[in-house]
């Protein structure tokens, strides 16, 4: 076990029961916290984690809808740290439900902005998606308008000394709904992958790079800040091709697997940003990530920034990264199992 800000904390993760909220738990058991809470609306997946993660005794498990300010207030008694990652994502159901996907995505995190302060909570994480920039769906509009809540939640909060921040990142490899998961089912049970377009590009990052500089960017918050995740680029071809190699390997598969493009769904971009230019123009580099600061909190605030200072970024350095590397990354994380 290892000691950190977590360690001995109470923590309430909200969405915990997705692919992100389970590699955050299971992470953040090795910090040794006093309790994890898990709070979501799905009872199956509740009983299929319990059954997973049984043997931890420091694991709680509520049901509940973000919706509800009085249940998310309750779940948020004595929690020292909230990481809020339940939404509606999936971008066309959101165009299709665009009121559902608002009281998730917009009106769920402003009942988490003042159930947090309320209960006096330390520190609440948003996690964000590139979709937010210029959007152009449902789904990355009330994003944005949820990451300027979590912003606005700085001078609204008065004397209270909860820290809202917020993190922004692209796809995560093997998430539910996400093409890795989808691709193996249909190679295994149609012989076919379905593409909306080969030229595609996408910002990508396996849970493990997620999960780290989420807890590196909550640890380093000062309030009302947005993390940009440093991602690389993958091409949509490269990911159906490097599917097809290796999922025929594994299964033993020697029948032709075709590719069938089926055009752009409504709402999506052939290509994604991490920021807009304003937001370039203003954004604070290191390693690992851009922060767009906060106009309520000053730079010289950050601890922990590589030489004490940081780089304004330069987005044109971007590279997609090569096919053999994409292997090892969907190899390494297991996402084929």
């Amino acid at each position: 076990m290892m000691n950190s800000i977590y360690s001995d904390k109470k923590i309430l993760i909200i969405g915990g029961t997705g692919t992100i909220g389970k590699h955050l738990v299971k992470e953040l058991l090795l910090h040794n916290p006093k309790v994890i809470r898990i709070f979501s609306r799905d009872e199956h997946k509740q009983f299929e984690m319990q059954q997973e993660m049984g043997d931890f005794r420091n694991i709680r498990f509520l049901i509940g809808d973000v919706r509800d300010e009085k249940r998310v207030l309750r779940a948020m008694e004595d929690i020292d740290f909230i990481f809020h990652l339940a939404a509606m994502k999936h971008v066309p159901a959101c165009e299709y439900n665009p009121f559902e996907a608002v009281k998730t995505n917009v009106i769920g995190t402003q009942n988490v902005i003042q159930s947090a302060v309320a209960a006096g909570v330390k520190r609440v994480l948003f996690t964000s998606t590139d979709k937010a920039i210029a959007p152009t769906n449902t789904y990355g509009a009330t994003k944005l308008t949820a990451e300027r809540l979590i912003s606005a939640a700085e001078y609204q909060k008065g004397p209270k000394q909860t820290i809202f921040s917020s993190v922004r990142f692209g796809n995560v490899m093997g998430s539910r709904g996400s093409v890795i998961p989808l691709f193996k089912k249909q190679i295994l049970e149609q012989r076919k992958v379905t593409v909306t377009n080969k030229d595609m590009i996408r910002y990508m990052m396996t849970p493990k790079q997620a999960i780290s500089l989420m807890l590196k960017a909550n640890e380093m918050a000062v309030g009302g800040e947005v993390f940009v995740l440093k991602m690389p680029i993958i091409r949509l071809t490269d990911i159906v091709e490097v599917m097809i190699e290796e999922i025929t390997k594994k299964f033993n598969i020697i029948d032709q697997i075709d590719i069938e493009e089926i055009g752009i769904r409504p709402g999506e971009k052939m290509y994604e940003e991490l920021m807009t230019e304003d937001e370039a123009r203003i954004a604070l580099e290191t390693k690992e990530m851009y922060i767009i600061g906060s106009p309520y909190n000053s730079y010289r605030d950050y601890p922990n920034t590589r030489n004490g200072t940081v780089q304004k970024p330069e987005l044109s350095g971007d590279e997609i990264i090569d096919k053999e590397l994409l292997r090892e990354w969907i190899l390494t994380e297991k996402l084929l199992d």
